[in-house]
């Protein structure tokens, strides 16, 4: 037993003593072979990838016992796109010989104990090529302990300094030391990484706990074999992969691999010698990113004359982009983009110069220039303001822009403030509050690059919130706290906390409106110290001493900070003696709101009001909207990883009848972040204030007094301060305030004479001599709309960018003209109402709007020498012309709007979509290889799954399938106008590899829409025409007849169409009974499943009601001047015996008005329809007779309603030829329901179309989901097959009490909150008075309400 304890002892010991570094002698040079590629693409075989190979001899040499040397001999570039596995790598020879020199040249290492050290080499190697060498280190990298077989440290690489994990073993047998060590990508210590566009969005850990959309994972296997100074690397492994999905990854997931491969060869005694140039220092292992910021993935430019390239793709978007956007405009814009961004100052300054002086060159640069996101531009759009060469607007829309896509380092962070604190700035407000809005978005750029960015950079913020707080000037106070909201740094809270009440430092003679913004400015703090925030937002809310308008804010970012449950509970025991209602409803409606919220970031807030809101009394939910309300609604796919909310939050004040504050915000997920996309404000701080001084405040008022106080308020707008705004509205993207204005007395005053004044006559009259004279406009406007770029290194030594781009172009040309006969006077303020009355004015006008939009998902190399990606494309363009002639003659009541017929375009909208594998180098940049994701032929070889239907097969066999491509063309035919519209749809997707949302999205899919004539003759035009007065009946293109039943000729004409109808409905029922019995199969499990759901939510036993009683007395309306129109017998008539008296009220009386909408063709043939609408004034009936021109088309739609008293009134709608198939009555009428003041609505009919009895009943199966939903009470009840009641209840004026009785069931639900109250008492008065006459009689209304 001794003797085996020795042994193993000593065996332990030599083990341990065995030397784990890596050994170079100083006398040797090491030969390896060394491979390395990143193919990216689908897993799946079949389909394609796109990818780049390097393959090289490596020759290692010790010049010093740190120093080492590297040489790579006979490299060669393989570029693939092609079919993975079937189709092989093509060398890159062009691009091989354009690199040789500088791949062949050596560079120095230092290189201890098995680390890499700093990285030497002279000028000419470029970054890219430096980088690929840094690949080939990266895999020398070891950190080996003698002492532990298996252990985890930070590692530094090629990507960053990264969690890596080592397993050491030993195979004796072989004589050779087995090394493995695994990189977690996902945790980092320090990550190379670029992120554009990402820095307003945040990161839902959440969202990617169980479910991530990126996963980023490398192994390392080494073979050493132990030498007399430690150990031989004879052979090395790398495998790398990045795989990404927008949607969950058991869905399909796209990836990234790259593999190396580093295998001895064999010991030479040759030694490397460097080059004769200084060897500089290229900094460490780690990855120097190069212009791969600058380079687009979707284009690779070789630059030789940046200014002539800028010129020529300039040339091309003005030229092609005229009358009808280009298809291609939008990437011809990016490629504008793209070449201004690799331009020089002086490039652009010439450009400029060259252009400036061209209106349409001039807005092309314009729009461009902002997009490039360099701090040149900035500087030079300082630099043009500063000298005028830029208008106040342009100035603004580029820096808006500019400002959002620059990078944020710290030069450009003092650019921006000097441009902010300009002397010339101060001067143009609007400019100003846009170039500090931007300077706090800046710094919030910053801040996420550079967690650590220090608090100086907004010192000269907090000063000017300092002297503005010294000198109370309200505005400066504003717009810094704005722009510290921007900044949303940490360091700002103590400044922040100066202004807010209810705190010792606070200044509480502040106004609410600052008091509220400084409350607001906490929110993007919140977002990163949300436990900074807390304890401020809480005590604020709970203050009960502050204002309630800044106590609801304050809720809204607590709300924001994700509460514990102990905090919104504790917020929950305090609003339970709570005394303000605006307050308490407020805070309630928010944490039931947020009981419903799905979206996993906002889980644990769920939970927690959840708990909390069941420590409040359930009867605030019965509070109307007359108090300040929260809601909070979303939808989150998990499968997907997609989702939006929405937000909304109402501020009242019980004293007016204008809310104080309304706020509205949009949120977004996608594929693990989140942003909130867009959110509007609006406040009314000002009107507030003159409405809280007016007589309008008193609460004993009713609403109409109220109303009227309110409107006599708002004129005296006079009384206010200069600095007192009447009201503000602000707008936020991704989080930061981009723009706000403040409508104040000031803003007011400058307005008036614009609107009155002599300037805005003379620009009537200039815009009425244009129009005479015509006017011709043709414009276009590009927009980068979205860039997002994630660029990150890997193993090989080159970047992996993810990236998505959208752009898109709009244009159109316009043309107008206007005749007016007789021509009014020179001067427009000498016109009268008479002279209006007697112009005939025709107006014409043509225009050809269209968009081009082009969008680009990539993901693969991009370098300035070589790009290899997978890259899905779509392209939407529209073309839609139209030619418009109106026509108005005021003096005879007609007016007339013609569609003329223009010229349209082969396809009017044209979509397509597509993946590709696309590789391409800068030395034959016009030789892309591009190869379809998933090829038209494209076969799938796959085990054998057990489904095969043949009883024969072969279970060994492998089923071969292929996609089947899907194309249809789908037309319709317009009647009457001889349009005939078409849409091609073809469809070519992945999706026989697998069911999954990733696999049918990838391949080609296309639409295109045609619009043409038909085969018919040709159409003229298209009339609407109205002609009110008298002259209606001359207009009517055919004469309006109904039969009438009671002469012989009617009755003989009805029993003939009865006949016919009767036929044809025997034919539809044969043909629907055959299919719905073909149907009743499918429907028979799902009915049953339904029906048990349902009868589980249906009372077995039936409630008793009060029935509803009819008034026939005016209880219920006082006395107005229409009751004259009624007569007494006519009161008490009843509806048919009314209609009976006259079918047809046209051949009495003459229509009020009548409408023709109709197609005149080139044959003169009468096709459309007219309107006539008649109007008995003795019996209150009003008759609407639509019917076809047509010749011989009988086709009607008749409606007819009376009002037969003051508390009823109803309406017959038949339709049909001679109005005789369909009918359907409706009753209205006022009452009583138990005690309460009631409406009632009857719905009753005899036969109606198929299609909607039809439609009718597969809706009223989900009418008891619904109705529990909504929490209505649901009976069984025997109610009449063909009748739908509905009553209505007053208990209260801000109740509702409602019963519904449709065919089978009756739905009910009692105490409805009404979110306004009804001026109806409880026995049935009016709480306010209605003088009928006034109603009617639109200027005495207005007199009465403004005096």
């Amino acid at each position: 037993m001794r003797a085996v304890v020795l042994a193993l002892t000593v065996a332990l010991v030599a083990c341990q003593q065995i030397n784990l570094v890596p050994e170079f002698s100083l006398d040797k040079t090491y030969v390896y072979k060394y491979e390395a590629l990143l193919l990216g693409g689908l897993p799946q075989e079949g389909l394609a990838r796109a990818g780049v190979k390097v393959s090289s001899k490596v020759f290692l040499s010790a010049v010093t016992g740190n120093a080492f040397m590297m040489m790579l001999s006979d490299p060669v570039l393989y570029e693939y796109s092609g079919i993975w596995p079937t189709d092989s790598f093509l060398p890159a020879t062009k691009l091989t010989s354009a690199l040789a020199d500088q791949l062949q040249i050596p560079i120095k290492f230092e290189y201890s104990n098995g680390v890499i050290g700093q990285v030497f080499a002279p000028a000419e190697v470029s970054p890219t090529v430096m980088n690929i060498h840094r690949g080939i280190l990266n895999i020398l990298q070891l950190n080996l302990k003698k002492t532990q077989n298996v252990y985890e440290l930070q590692e530094a690489g090629v990507q960053g300094v990264c969690r890596t994990h080592y397993v050491i073993n030993e195979d004796s047998k072989a004589n050779q030391i087995i090394v493995t060590k695994s990189k977690d990508l996902s945790h980092c210590k320090e990550r190379i990484m670029k992120d554009i566009g990402l820095a307003y969005t945040e990161k839902c850990v959440e969202c990617t706990k169980r479910i991530k959309s990126l996963f980023e994972a490398a192994t390392y296997n080494y073979i050493m074999k132990p030498s007399a100074n430690g150990v031989l690397i004879s052979e090395a492994t790398v495998e790398e992969l990045y795989q990404f999905s927008p949607f969950n990854e058991i869905h399909g997931a796209a990836q990234m691999e790259a593999k190396q491969s580093l295998a001895f060869i064999e010991i030479e005694k040759t030694p490397i010698d460097p080059i004769k140039s200084d060897y500089l220092s290229r900094g460490s292992l780690q990855y120097e990113f190069a212009t791969e910021i600058l380079q687009t993935p979707i284009q690779l430019l070789k630059i030789r004359d940046a200014l002539a390239q800028i010129t020529e793709v300039l040339n091309h978007l003005v030229e092609n982009n005229v009358d009808m956007v280009h298809e291609d405009a939008p990437l011809k814009f990016m490629q504008l983009v793209h070449l201004l961004r690799f331009a020089t100052l002086e490039n652009i300054e010439a450009i400029w110069a060259q252009f400036k002086d061209k209106p349409v060159y001039r807005r092309w640069l314009l729009d461009a220039l902002p997009a490039v996101g360099t701090p040149v531009i900035v500087k030079f759009i300082k630099e043009k303001f500063l000298a005028d060469e830029l208008t106040t607007p342009e100035s603004i829309q580029a820096l808006v822009v500019a400002m959002q896509m620059v990078t944020a380092d710290l030069d450009t962070i003092q650019l921006i403030a000097s441009l902010a604190m300009h002397e010339k700035i101060s001067t143009i407000p609007a400019l100003r509050e846009v170039v500090m809005l931007g300077y706090g978005s800046m710094i919030a750029k910053h801040c996420v690059e550079v967690p650590t960015c220090p608090a100086e950079l907004l010192r000269p913020l907090h000063d000017i919130a300092a002297e503005a707080l010294a000198k109370n000037d309200i505005y400066e106070i504003t717009l810094a706290l704005k722009v510290l909201g921007n900044a949303g740094h940490p360091a700002s809270l103590k400044t922040i906390m100066k202004l807010l009440p209810g705190l010792r430092t606070a200044d509480a003679s502040l106004p609410i409106r600052v008091q509220v913004e400084a409350v607001m400015a906490l929110r993007n703090i919140a977002r990163k110290e949300p436990k900074l925030v807390q304890p401020v937002a809480l005590q604020l809310l709970l203050d009960r001493a502050l204002h309630p308008e800044v106590r609801m804010v304050a809720c809204i970012v607590l709300f924001e900070t994700r509460p514990s449950v102990a905090l919104i509970s504790s917020v929950a025991g305090d609003l339970r003696t709570e005394k303000n209602m605006q307050v308490t409803s407020f805070v309630y409606s928010h944490m039931k709101s947020l009981t419903r919220i799905t979206a996993p970031d906002m889980g644990n807030v769920a939970g927690a009001a959840n708990v909390a809101i069941k420590l409040l009394n359930p009867k605030l939910d019965m509070l109307s909207y007359r108090f300040s309300r929260a809601l909070q609604l979303d939808i989150y796919h998990s499968p997907l990883m997609i989702g939006a909310a929405g937000s909304a939050y109402m501020i009242n004040d019980a004293a007016t009848i204008l809310p104080r504050a309304v706020v509205a915000k949009a949120r977004a997920y996608l594929a693990g972040a989140a942003a909130d996309v867009l959110e509007i404000g609006v406040r009314t701080e000002g009107i507030q204030e003159i409405l809280l001084q007016s007589p309008a405040a008193d609460e004993s008022l009713d609403r109409i007094t109220k109303i009227k106080r309110t409107l006599r308020a708002l004129r005296n707008w006079k009384t206010l301060p200069t600095n007192q705004p009447l009201g503000s509205v602000y707008i936020k993207l991704l989080g930061q305030e981009v723009a706000f204005a403040n409508i104040d007395k000031t803003v007011i005053e400058q307005a008036l004479p614009l609107a009155t004044g002599p300037k805005a006559r003379e620009l009537l009259k200039e815009a009425i001599k244009a129009l005479q004279e015509g006017i011709a406009l043709k414009y276009a406007k590009p927009l980068l709309a979205a860039e997002v770029r994630h660029i990150f290194p890997t193993a090989v030594g080159m970047p992996v960018e993810f990236s998505f781009y959208t752009a898109a172009v709009a244009a159109a040309t316009v043309n107008v003209q206007a005749t007016i006969t007789p021509p009014l006077p020179e001067q427009p303020e000498t016109i009268t109402l008479e002279q209006l009355k007697r112009t005939d004015v025709t107006f014409q006008a043509e225009a050809k709007p269209s968009v081009a939009l082009q969008t680009f998902a990539v993901m693969g190399v991009n370098t300035a020498l070589i790009q290899a990606a997978v890259m899905a494309k779509g392209k939407i363009r529209t073309i839609v012309p139209g030619k418009v002639s109106a026509r108005a003659d005021i003096l005879k009541g007609n007016y007339k709007v013609e569609v003329l017929p223009v010229e349209v375009p082969e396809h009017i909208a044209d979509m397509s979509f597509e993946t590709i594998a696309v590789v391409r180098n800068i030395e034959d940049p016009t030789a892309e290889r591009i190869v379809s994701l998933v090829p038209e032929l494209s076969v799938q070889m796959t085990p054998y799954s057990g489904d095969l239907s043949s009883e024969n097969a072969d279970p060994d066999m492998q089923a071969v399938r292929a996609a089947t491509p899907f194309h249809k063309t789908l037309c319709l035919a317009v009647p009457y106008i001889e349009m005939k519209g078409c849409v091609e749809v073809h469809s070519h997707n992945a999706a026989f590899m697998k069911k999954s949302a990733l696999f049918y999205i990838i391949g080609q899919h296309s639409a295109r829409a045609t619009l043409a004539r038909g085969e018919g003759p040709a159409v003229e035009r298209l009339e609407l025409e109205v002609q009110v007065g008298p002259r209606a009946a001359e207009r009517l293109l055919k004469q309006i007849n109904l039969v009438d039943e009671d002469t012989p000729e009617g009755k003989t004409i009805l029993l003939k169409l009865r006949e016919i109808l009767e036929t044809e409905a025997k034919n539809l029922n044969v043909a629907s009974e055959s299919s719905s019995s073909r149907s009743r199969s499918h429907s028979s499990s799902s009915s049953s499943s339904s029906s048990s759901i349902s009868s589980s939510r249906i009372s077995k036993t039936a409630t008793k009601m009060e029935p509803f009683r009819k008034l026939h007395k005016d209880r219920f309306m006082a006395p107005h001047g229409a009751s004259k129109a009624v007569s007494s017998g006519s009161t008490e008539s009843s509806f048919e015996t009314i209609r009976k008296q006259a079918k047809f009220l046209g051949n009495a009386i003459p229509p009020l008005f009548a409408i023709i909408a109709r197609a005149v063709r080139v044959d003169q043939k009468l096709l459309g329809y007219q309107l006539g609408a008649f109007f008995d004034k003795p019996t209150a009936r009003v008759q609407l007779i639509i019917s076809s021109i047509a010749e011989n088309d009988n086709m009607k739609i008749c409606a007819d309603g009376v009002l037969l008293s003051k508390h009823k009134v109803t309406a017959k709608l038949a339709w049909g030829p001679e109005c005789q198939q369909y009918e359907v009555t409706a009753k209205a009428e006022a009452g009583v329901l138990g005690e309460y003041p009631a409406v009632r609505l009857e719905l009753e009919w005899d036969k109606l179309p198929i299609s909607v009895t039809t439609y009718a009943k597969r809706l009223s199966k989900h009418i008891p989901m619904a109705a529990f939903w909504a929490g209505f009470k649901l009976e069984r009840a025997t109610n009449s097959e063909k009748e739908v009641d509905l009553t209505v209840a007053l208990p209260t004026q801000m109740t509702l009490n409602v019963i519904a009785r449709i065919p089978e069931m009756t739905v009910s639900r009692m105490d409805v909150p009404l979110p306004v109250a009804v001026p109806i008492n409880p026995d049935g008065t009016f709480s306010v008075h209605i003088d009928m006459d006034t109603l009617l009689n639109p200027e005495l209304l207005i007199e009465t309400i403004t005096n």
